[in-house]
């Protein structure tokens, strides 16, 4: 692993104080500074994105709803769920927007095929599917040329709370995880492979 990317390991997390984080570290950062990875799992919470619509909300029920900066509509996130940001300098990678989402989802699709899962991108609705089912979501905000959050990509959770809101905006949106589909691991050993195709994105 190249020492110019950092990987921190973040544990379980509250997304609203992880996000404020990000913020700060991009604001912070100069062009010198490393790209960075952080890999946690969040308490329960939906977030709604720059674009998302109040009315995807169904029922939260009690679970908190953070009006996010990142791009994309509502997602839930929970416990067993892996987040995997990533804190690029896209200038200096030469990467725009739509590069850095495919390498997200090329990230998920090279991991989930590892466990002998196909999973495939769409053009029409971002995110990682298998067999029509959403098993990995992403949306990035980009900064003074910097990108942060990342994506998500469900391994053992609970999937109830995915049945209040209409994920990523689309109304009957099914999803599914890796323990659905018969792959039993740890979500923290889920991550390496994720953040080993990130890493040889940015360093290749």
């Amino acid at each position: 692993m190249n020492a110019s990317t950092l990987v921190r390991q973040l544990g379980l997390t509250d997304y609203r104080t992880v996000w404020q984080d990000m913020q700060q570290f991009t604001d912070r950062r100069g062009p010198d500074s490393n790209d960075e990875i952080w890999v946690t799992e969040h308490l329960p919470v939906y977030t709604l994105g720059l674009n998302g619509k109040p009315e995807h909300v169904l029922a939260a029920g009690d679970v908190a709803l953070v009006q996010s900066d990142r791009g994309g509509q509502v997602t839930y996130h929970g416990p067993g769920q892996l987040v995997v940001y990533l804190l690029a300098d896209l200038r200096r990678l030469s990467w725009g927007p739509r590069r850095a989402v495919s390498v997200l989802e090329q990230a998920m699709i090279a991991t989930l095929a590892q466990y002998g899962i196909s999973g495939e991108a769409r053009a029409d609705a971002p995110g990682v599917y298998v067999q029509g089912h959403k098993i990995g979501a992403l949306g990035l905000r980009i900064r003074r040329g910097c990108c942060y959050h990342g994506l998500s990509l469900n391994n053992a959770m609970d999937l109830t709370p995915f049945s209040r809101i209409n994920p990523c905006g689309y109304v009957g949106m099914q999803v599914t995880q890796l323990a659905d589909l018969g792959v039993c691991i740890k979500t923290h050993e889920l991550a390496v492979p994720v953040v080993h195709h990130l890493i040889e994105a940015i360093e290749s």
